[in-house]
């Protein structure tokens, strides 16, 4: 085994070769980050019979489990827990070893809340990284039982799997990236006519790709839900050409406010819909700000809504929550003309039906 970690590591200072050459020493399957991780999972466990190893991602303040190797926690695909409880965080910030055979005899380990909720005896944590140095997760493992000090050995060999995952899973993202360019070049002829955005067939293909991606690595994602609130009545008074400009005005707003991969599309004849790629909590929330100040300036009344996919809820779900949100919003507004004969009201936009309910929008 240590000629194999050698060799190993040559490879990865070498960065030729790595994936053909780490699938005759590991059995790894070549340029596939799930298949390869699976593989790693499996040989840790055979290797040194941790309870659970699992690939971990962190966004935010989530500890994602990507994938798990589980014999006894119970921890499954898509489990979602707060990455500041975590041994992870504690081992990134250099508190606690990389291995630690009794997590007792390491305070930052001792005291982390994973310790005493999951029962973590032994732990074994390797940071997995982007091609940028950024952290996008853990390879770790956990076990009820402290464990003897001879499993320090392995660290050589848990830090070179885990240098081999980092990357394939450059690799992975860099080919997602292209096949994402392929699909949407492949979708521009599903735009709709009138605005030039994706049109319904378009949004469904590329939401159903999207959420792939997100089950695949525990992408973060919002759908924001707009429905214009005066196109009928601008067609009416003024005509279908103004109310084809009102459409115009609020697609630009829209794709102008939106990021570059976000996916914005027009999915019915007053309805449009965004897609915020990688897009957590807070980016969601900086996203929402921007299509306000964007339908405000363009002067387009709207109701807004959004929903966040959280694993292992899908986009569609996301969809339905942010639909339900402006759907929400919309009467309200209604009822506040009603009983105040207000002005019609700007663009504004909820978090779900619940915040219109209790006036907290």
């Amino acid at each position: 085994m240590a000629a194999s970690v050698t060799a190993l590591n040559q490879l990865l200072e070498g960065k030729t070769g790595v994936v053909r050459e780490a699938s005759k020493i590991f059995g790894i399957p070549p340029a596939d980050f799930r298949g390869a991780a699976s593989s790693v999972l499996a040989f840790l466990y055979a290797r040194l019979g941790f309870d659970i190893w699992m690939v971990i991602r962190t966004k935010g303040d989530d500890w994602i489990v990507v994938q798990a190797e589980d014999h006894g926690y119970g921890l499954k695909e898509a489990t979602v827990l707060p990455w500041s409880d975590s041994l992870c965080s504690q081992m990134v910030l250099g508190r606690g070893p990389r291995i630690a055979p009794r997590c007792a005899a390491v305070p930052a380990y001792l005291s982390a809340p994973f310790a005493r909720r999951l029962h973590v005896g032994a732990y074994i944590g390797v940071p997995l990284t982007r091609g940028d140095g950024t952290l996008f997760g853990t390879l770790c493992g956990f076990h009820p039982v402290p464990q003897p000090d001879v499993i320090t050995a392995d660290l050589p060999l848990v830090e070179m799997l885990a240098a081999l995952l980092s990357s394939l899973l450059e690799a992975d993202f860099h080919a997602k990236e292209l096949n994402s360019q392929v699909e949407r070049e492949h979708l521009e002829t599903l735009s709709d006519s009138l605005t030039g955005l994706y049109n319904r067939r378009g949004w469904d293909q590329l939401l159903a790709a999207e959420d792939k991606r997100c089950l695949r690595y525990g992408h973060p994602a919002c759908v924001v839900a707009v429905d214009l609130d005066t196109l009928k009545l601008t067609n009416d008074k003024e005509g279908h050409s103004s109310g084809d400009e009102l459409l115009r005005r609020a697609a630009i707003a829209l794709r102008g406010s939106a990021r570059q991969q976000d996916i914005v599309a027009r999915v019915g004849g007053d309805e449009f819909a965004v897609l915020g790629v990688e897009c957590d909590r807070a980016g969601a929330d900086g996203l929402v700000e921007r299509l306000r100040e964007a339908l405000l300036e363009a002067q387009v009344d709207a109701s807004c809504g959004v929903g966040m996919r959280r694993p292992p809820l899908s986009l569609e779900k996301a969809w339905r929550d942010a639909d339900a949100a402006m759907y929400a919003q919309k009467r309200l507004k209604k009822g506040m003309l009603a009983v105040a004969a207000r002005e019609t009201p700007v663009a504004r936009i909820v978090e779900s039906p619940e915040d219109v309910l209790v006036g907290t929008a």
